[in-house]
């Protein structure tokens, strides 16, 4: 009989992208070379990764730090709004200033956005058939990594906002049977030097 084991996600935001997000920076090569070098010796199956080129160069740069990984392109970790909650949802105090960034989103961006966010729930998430545990990395963006973190939290829909991710910086859940998810890493940046670090998150939240 086929049982059930553990599956390790692993999460990476893309590198530091230029003004135009068409590419990745000198800085976002560097991080996401250095990503590659943190994840040597893990045993990884696949690195999946969204659409956008600042993710896909992300990838493929860890890749070239991995012996044979196979990269694979997956829309379900692109760049897209996971969830669009009500004004009643949100904490009164932020409602306000969280409103007003959501309506800066297009109606197919609102329609579309949660298809996907339930397709990556599905692709990425929960344990794996079989004897032997699975480590994947995905490749993504500063929503969706709100998105996997808050659904493994079993928090409201609406926590995916304000869960902020450096870029290269690494998270790791952990899916094992008969186990609530388990948040081991959340942010890392450990494997980056000092002025790679903190690149694509709100300065005042610099610690």
């Amino acid at each position: 009989m086929t049982g059930t084991a553990a599956r390790y996600l692993y999460l990476a935001r893309h590198g530091e992208a230029s003004s135009d997000e068409s590419e990745l920076t000198d800085a976002g090569r560097r991080q996401a070379a250095l990503l590659g070098e943190r994840l040597r010796g893990v045993p990884l199956a696949a690195i999946h990764h969204g659409p956008l080129a600042r993710a896909e160069q992300t990838a493929r740069l860890v890749g070239e730090q991995l012996d044979g990984v196979p990269c694979r392109r997956s829309e379900a970790a692109g760049d897209y709004l996971p969830y669009l909650p009500t004004r009643e949802e949100l904490p009164s105090e932020a409602a306000d200033a969280w409103i007003e960034f959501l309506h800066q989103f297009t109606a197919e961006e609102r329609e579309q956005g949660p298809v996907l966010a339930a397709a990556a729930l599905a692709e990425f998430t929960g344990t794996v058939t079989g004897d032997e545990p699975r480590h994947e990395l995905v490749v993504t963006h500063n929503f969706l990594v709100g998105w996997l973190v808050r659904a493994a939290l079993d928090a409201p829909k609406w926590r995916w906002l304000g869960i902020n991710h450096a870029n290269a910086a690494l998270t790791v859940i952990r899916y094992a049977p008969d186990r609530p998810p388990a948040i081991l890493l959340f942010n890392d940046t450990g494997h980056l030097p000092a002025e790679l670090r903190w690149t694509g998150f709100p300065p005042e939240l610099h610690v």
